[in-house]
């Protein structure tokens, strides 16, 4: 039986000299990177050994536990996993004498160590018992040598991207999560996985199947048109100031953590948490608070809805960030941390051109600031699998369009700030519109008051047009509306 000494040529993804060195800077006393990378070679062979036995049962349970030829520190072991893996996966027979036919037909034989080699790791372990022991060393030992490779290029970063520092704390951070977490995937999907996903989706779909829908909204038309919020997704909502545009994200908030029981975040940067929650428990009882301040006194009635609706919020999981002027790294970190720890389903941010980005391609630019910012949220959304609702500033634009005659100054795309990359990056964009803002004259006003309309301008998985809405100024809430036949 071999022994298990270091080879002389590693492999993996993170292996000796490879990638930059330790450097030595002043106080520190890391030891050289010349160290053996942690690696048990011995198992490496048990795991393989095991495979070649039973290929239905180990070779599959390798899978399971999302295996890679990365995983393993001696070359020859990736390679041969490489294959085994293959000829598992097209159900064809793993045996001696076709695998190392198999090896000789491809030119693979040497770079697995030679009909020698392949012969001792399949007579290696003669019992299995200890299979999932030793798998389980094959991936910490691939786990301790990624924590090394990252801390490595972490520290030289450290000394020259010193005026990154943000950037430098959430790459860091974002590859430790990839590594406790097992981000890497076990092989690249095919076009025939996603089909079977497709079809699947399809057929839930087709019989309404409630697992093939996003997170409900609440709003019929919008649920009709959207089929839902879905993970990965990015729903901006766009308004003027003071059409209820942060009133629209805590109603959409308030159903998901109230109603459908799901925990949520949301990012404030222009109110207060104080002033979110308050606005939660007015709207959430129906209860206008301006009547206090008049002199109104609450019955019994309003007493209890008050209460009712303090104890729902009370034990709901709503978390809300109150930082302002918060940055897209920290942004993502802190969701990052909440994804962890609270499983959070959806993500409400009031409002994107609050935010900031410290890198320094956006520090003379405000248009690439708003790119970086509005890509950062995508691929955050990307990377938790959740729908994330990003509210956002028009330009003026409507003002311009006042009056009957000029489109009663409902918004467009185009009126969006910065628009070019928000409109690329978003996957489905709101704009909210009172009409009653920009009547003409009073009369106008009264009868379009409480009118509000969600002019759905990009779908990208469904179709557009217009919502009707309700605004009840008194308890900041908008509710499904009828058109109406003049509409």
């Amino acid at each position: 039986m071999a022994t298990d000494s270091p080879p002389t040529s590693q492999s993996g993804s993170f292996r000796k000299n490879e990638g930059p060195a330790l450097q030595q800077g002043p106080n520190t006393d890391l030891q050289s990177a010349e160290r053996a990378l942690p690696h048990a070679i011995g198992p490496e062979k048990s795991v393989l050994s095991s495979m070649f036995q039973d290929p239905q049962q180990f070779i599959g349970l390798a899978v399971e536990n999302k295996l890679t030829a990365d995983h393993f520190y001696q070359p020859a072991h990736g390679a041969l996993y490489t294959v085994l893996l293959e000829l598992f996966e097209k159900n064809e027979p793993i045996e001696l004498v076709s695998l190392s036919q198999t090896l000789m037909d491809r030119n693979l034989m040497a770079s697995v160590g030679g009909p020698a080699a392949v012969t001792e790791i399949y007579t290696y372990s003669p019992t299995h018992a200890h299979y999932e022991h030793h798998l389980d060393i094959v991936k910490d030992k691939y786990v301790l040598r990624s924590v090394i490779q990252h801390c490595t290029e972490a520290i030289t970063r450290a000394y020259d991207d010193q005026e990154e520092v943000e950037q430098l704390l959430d790459n860091v951070e974002s590859q430790v999560l990839a590594i406790r977490e097992g981000a890497e995937r076990n092989k690249e999907e095919t076009i025939a996985d996603h089909m079977k996903t497709v079809i699947a989706n399809f057929e839930a779909f087709i019989h309404r199947d409630e697992d093939s829908r996003g997170l409900l909204t609440g709003y019929k038309e919008i649920d009709k048109m959207s089929n839902g919020l879905k993970p990965g997704e990015m729903f901006i909502i766009a308004a003027r100031p003071s059409m209820g545009k942060t009133s629209f994200a805590m109603n959409l908030v308030e159903h998901f953590c109230l109603d459908l029981k799901l925990p949520a975040m949301v990012f404030s940067l222009e109110m207060g948490a104080f002033q979110l929650v308050e606005r939660l428990l007015y709207a959430r009882a129906r209860f206008d608070k301006s009547k206090v301040m008049k002199g109104f006194e609450p019955n019994k009635a309003d007493f209890l809805g008050i209460k009712r609706a303090s104890e729902e919020i009370k034990d709901c999981k709503l978390f809300i960030d109150d930082t302002p002027g918060i940055s897209i790294n920290e942004l993502r970190a802190k969701a990052r941390r909440k994804k962890k720890e609270e499983d959070i389903k959806v993500i409400a941010i009031d409002y994107l051109q609050l935010m900031r980005s410290n890198s320094k391609q956006a520090q003379n630019s405000r248009e690439r600031e708003v790119a970086e910012i509005s890509a950062g949220l995508k691929g955050l959304a990307k990377e938790l699998d959740i729908p994330i609702i990003v509210l956002a500033q028009l330009n003026r634009g409507p003002e311009s369009r006042v009056g009957t005659s000029g489109g009663g100054g409902k918004p467009r795309m185009s009126d969006l700030r910065e628009s070019g990359s928000i409109e690329q990056d978003a996957d489905m964009v709101g704009l909210l519109y009172r009409s009653a803002y920009y009547a003409d004259n009073k009369d106008d006003r009264d009868e379009e008051d409480g009118k509000a309309e969600l002019v759905i301008a990009k779908n990208r998985n469904g179709p557009t047009g217009d919502v009707p809405l309700s605004f009840i100024k008194e308890i900041m809430r908008f509710e499904t509306r009828a058109w109406e036949p003049e509409e």
